[in-house]
């Protein structure tokens, strides 16, 4: 029977041994498996892992948004596993892969900003509103209120509408918006 020590001591080169078995090829595919999984995981659920993303201070996503970094995790990966298998030694093949996975999250995180910054805003806010000429779409009655219609760029925005001193006004005459209170607009006749 061994003694405890010596048992330890086998069991910790066992277990160093393992270690050594794992060639930098086998670890470079390992990273790129880990990060295209990823990849592939915040794809199908991307609205999980959003609450990380990190956002540049002009809007999109910026170098540190977790889908750059799973993009510059898988192509520093696959380019240090190329590298290895062509002959060059784990130290080249990590500069190789940094560079790659630069230029692959550069380009992500630019196509992302670009792709940020094309999204518009249907929300309407209420100095947009004020000036506008619209049309009474349903009659306002006097003391009572209405409804009106205006075209705010390429949107049609209506809005419950009463004049400011109680005048009804018709149906499909022109009005001019003087006023936002809330979801309720004062109007004038145009």
């Amino acid at each position: 029977m061994r003694p405890p020590v010596a048992h330890l001591a086998s069991v910790g080169a066992h277990t160093m041994n393992f270690i050594p078995s794992l060639s930098a090829f086998t670890v470079f595919l390992a990273i790129t498996a880990a990060g295209f999984i990823y990849l592939m995981i915040s794809a199908a659920f991307g609205e999980i892992f959003e609450h990380f993303d990190g956002l540049d201070d002009h809007g999109g996503p910026g170098f540190f948004s977790t889908r750059v970094l799973a993009v510059f995790v898988t192509a520093f990966g696959a380019s240090g596993a190329v590298a290895t298998y062509y002959g060059l030694g784990p130290l080249p093949a990590s500069v190789a892969g940094i560079a790659t996975g630069v230029v692959f999250g550069s380009l992500i995180g630019t196509l992302g900003r670009y792709l940020y910054r094309q999204q518009t805003s249907s929300e309407v806010r209420a100095h947009d509103l004020v000036g506008q000429v619209a049309r009474v779409i349903v009659a306002i009655p006097a003391g009572g209120v209405g409804q009106i219609r205006c075209r705010i760029g390429e949107e049609l925005v209506d809005k419950i509408a009463r004049t400011r001193d109680g005048d009804p006004v018709h149906e499909n005459t022109s009005v001019q918006v003087e006023e936002v209170l809330g979801e309720t607009v004062i109007v004038k006749r145009h």
